[in-house]
Formats: structure tokens, C-alpha cells, sequence
């Protein structure tokens, strides 16, 4: 990701400050040395510029809104057409060239245009990708990475297929599961509007005939309906405000997407769902790699770049630098703490015993059994989170509305 760093210097005697785009504080050093003829004093990462916030908004609107994103399908079809023609020994050149002209999809074909005219220009199909990791995503850079480092494109191709078949299968069984309680929750909420907006004022005029000391749940229920009434359309503006605006600052605020991610991962079950399908991935990718017999640190390197969430992303960065300072493997694994410690003593066998590419697999597909358990039984887990939140709403409208009404029926019973 880039980052935004201020750079303060002294050229002819006066002091005088920049900003750089660099993905980290090296780079950010490395282009003021060629930007600035001075003398550079510090270097601090800040928030980005108001015009470049601008526009990146401006992009991020395009981007989300109005540019049409390629397929996975096709993606996906595209990449096992490459897998078939390299294990047939066509060359990749080639074999893009015939995807070119037999993908049916305009963003496929226009991105493999743009990769063929790179391979032409002496590129490696590795930076040509690289190009569209946006699109395509990070797995896959890697993995075809992978299949330029070892020389065994095909097999690299047919497992970078599955992975994201694999992926996109789990996408689905997320938003088949999470469609039953969605529909649910949407139906209570026009239900309550309902009830704000038409049932509970006419009780409302009631209770205010009497002038009498309504009840706490009752002043809870006449302030949410006028809240409602009044300010509904505000109230439903900030709610998408909010969501557009975290969702703006998560891509292009490096500190407010650390921030994100490092908490989302204590929210229940979806800190969860992240943990386990990251861990999944990076064990899965780092396997391979090593399998491959790609040394450690640029395997973990590798491995790493295609872990989404930042915090994590941090702690397994730390994996590499303990290993560069010569700390085994498994003591590296476990000075981040994310791993439990039955799968530190499984490192540490295949570590020790030469098998280290059997146990990490068994590691990764320990995390995916617990990705696919979480994500199958999805609805088991957030069912009694919805029916706790139905009795307490009905709970509130029985309590708003009925306990009034009794208190009027004994003051007339006495009169």
C-alpha cells in the first residue's frame, strides 16, 4: 500500500518540507536522495495531502461505483485454460495469446492484452500480472510467482485454480448462510418502522391525555419514535456515511486500516472468519513455496504479501526478521502468538525430523477445516444473537406500550 511521508530539509541555508509516495520509509528516503538537491533532516509518515485525499475519493467512487469488475468465474476459467496449454508444453506467451482471443469477458481480454504487450516488451509475466493485483488479487501474483521461480507453470496454474475456486466456493456458502438472518433482521427493522411511524404515536396521543409519569420503557419507546419521525432520514443518511467513510479511510489511510483490522479481529465470529481464513491462506501459500524449495525468508516474504489484514499482516512480517536473525522457525511461529500451541510442536517436529512441508500443510489445513466449520454452522452461531435482540424488541413494545395502559385502567377503575 502507499504511504504518505513528509520529508524536512535544508537546501541554501533555509528549511523546507515535501511529501513523498513510497510503500515504506526506505523507499520514501531513497526518492527524496534523487527528489532533493538539500540536506534531508527526517523523514515522518503523515496523512494524506487534501488534494490527493480528493482524489483518491474521486477514484474510489469510479472504482466502487461505476468501473465493472472482472468475474472470478471468468478469472478463474481463464487461469485453468493457461494451466491446460502449459501442461501441454505451449508455451505461456503463446497460451495468453490464444486466451486473448478466446475470452468472452471485455475486462479479461483487456487485461491479458495488456499482459501479452508486456511479455512482448521483455517483461516477466510475474511484473506483467503485478499490474492488475488489484484485480486479480495477491494470491495470485504470488502463486504465478511461484510457477516462474520453479519452472513448473502448469502445476503452479492448476493449484492457483483451485485455491481460488476454493475461495470463491467459501463466498458463496458465506452469503447462503448469512442470507436467512439477513432477511430476518431486515424484516424486524421495516416491521419496527412500521410500528414507530404509525402504532405508537396514536398511543403516544393516549398517554398524553392523562399527563401521568409514564415508565421507563415507556419514555425509552416514545424517544426512539420520535427520533424516528423526526430525524429518520438523518439517522438512515449517517448510518451510510459512516459505512461509506470507513470504508474510504480503509483504503486509503494506511494507520486507520491497521487500526480496523487489529479490532475488527475481537468482534465476535467475524474476527474469527478473518483469523481463520488469513492463517488458511498464508499457511497454504508458505507450504508450497517451501515445498517448492524456495528458501524460508522469501517464501515468508511471498507468503506474507497475500495476507489482507494488517495487524496480522505485522505479526507474520515479524516470522521473517527473527528468521533473518537466525531464530529457528518455530520460535518465530511463536513469538507472534497466533498459533496455538499444538501446532507450534507440529512445526517443530517437521521442522527437526526434515518433513517441514508435511506438518505445514497439516497446519494449513487444520486452519481451513476451522474456516469451513465457521462458515457452514454460521447461522447456529449468530441465531441466538437475533432472537435475543427480537425478545428484547418485543420485550420493549410489550413493556412501552402495556404497562401504561394498565396504570390508566387502575386509575379509572378507582374513579
Amino acid at each position: 500500500m502507499i504511504r504518505y511521508y513528509e520529508v524536512n530539509y535544508i537546501l541554501k541555508g533555509k528549511k523546507a518540507k515535501t511529501v513523498v509516495k513510497a510503500i515504506n520509509k526506505i523507499e520514501a528516503l531513497n526518492i527524496a536522495k534523487a527528489k532533493i538537491a538539500g540536506t534531508i533532516l527526517r523523514i515522518n509518515e503523515t496523512s494524506i495531502p487534501v488534494e490527493d485525499r480528493a482524489k483518491e475519493l474521486y477514484k474510489y467512487i469510479g472504482d466502487s461505483y461505476f468501473k465493472k469488475k472482472i468475474k472470478p468465474e471468468n478469472l478463474i476459467s481463464s487461469i485453468r485454460q493457461l494451466a491446460v496449454m502449459a501442461n501441454a508444453g505451449i508455451p505461456i506467451h503463446d497460451s495468453i495469446k490464444e486466451v486473448v482471443k478466446s475470452a468472452t469477458d471485455r475486462q479479461v481480454k483487456e487485461m491479458f492484452s495488456k499482459i501479452d504487450e508486456d511479455l512482448n516488451a521483455g517483461h516477466s509475466l510475474t511484473e506483467a500480472i503485478s499490474k492488475f493485483r488489484k484485480e486479480v488479487g495477491d494470491v495470485t501474483v504470488a502463486m504465478i510467482e511461484l510457477g516462474e521461480n520453479t519452472g513448473n507453470m502448469a502445476e503452479s496454474l492448476q493449484k492457483l485454480a483451485n485455491i481460488l475456486e476454493e475461495m470463491l466456493e467459501n463466498k458463496r456458502k458465506f452469503k447462503k448462510a448469512m442470507r436467512y438472518p439477513i432477511t430476518v433482521m431486515i424484516a424486524i427493522a421495516i416491521a419496527f418502522s412500521i410500528m414507530m411511524i404509525y402504532v405508537v404515536p396514536k398511543f403516544k396521543a393516549i398517554f398524553d391525555k392523562f399527563h401521568s409519569e409514564l415508565p421507563l420503557p415507556t419514555k425509552i419507546l416514545l424517544g426512539m419514535e420520535y427520533a424516528v419521525n423526526h430525524y429518520g432520514l438523518l439517522i438512515l443518511g449517517s448510518i451510510f456515511g459512516v459505512i461509506f467513510y470507513v470504508k474510504f479511510m480503509n483504503r486509503t489511510n494506511p494507520q486507520f486500516r491497521y487500526n480496523f483490522d487489529k479490532h475488527i479481529l475481537k468482534t465476535y465470529l467475524i474476527g474469527n472468519i478473518i483469523y481463520y481464513s488469513t492463517l488458511s491462506r498464508f499457511m497454504m501459500i508458505f507450504t508450497e513455496l517451501i515445498r517448492a524449495g524456495i528458501p524460508v525468508v522469501e517464501a515468508l516474504d511471498t507468503a506474507v504479501i497475500t495476507t489482507e489484514n494488517e495487524y496480522l499482516k505485522e505479526k507474520l512480517s515479524l516470522v521473517k526478521v527473527s528468521v533473518e536473525r537466525g531464530v529457528n522457525l518455530t520460535e518465530s511461529f511463536k513469538e507472534t502468538g497466533l498459533f496455538e500451541g499444538m501446532l507450534i510442536q507440529m512445526i517443530k517436529a517437521g521442522e527437526q525430523g526434515g518433513a517441514l512441508d508435511q506438518m505445514l500443510d497439516k497446519v494449513a489445513e487444520y486452519y481451513k477445516i476451522k474456516f469451513q466449520d465457521l462458515i457452514e454452522n454460521i447461522s447456529s452461531y449468530i441465531e441466538p444473537i437475533m432472537l435475543g435482540f427480537i425478545a428484547g424488541m418485543v420485550l420493549l413494545l410489550a413493556l412501552g406500550i402495556f404497562l401504561p395502559m394498565w396504570d390508566m385502567a387502575q386509575t379509572v377503575k378507582k374513579g
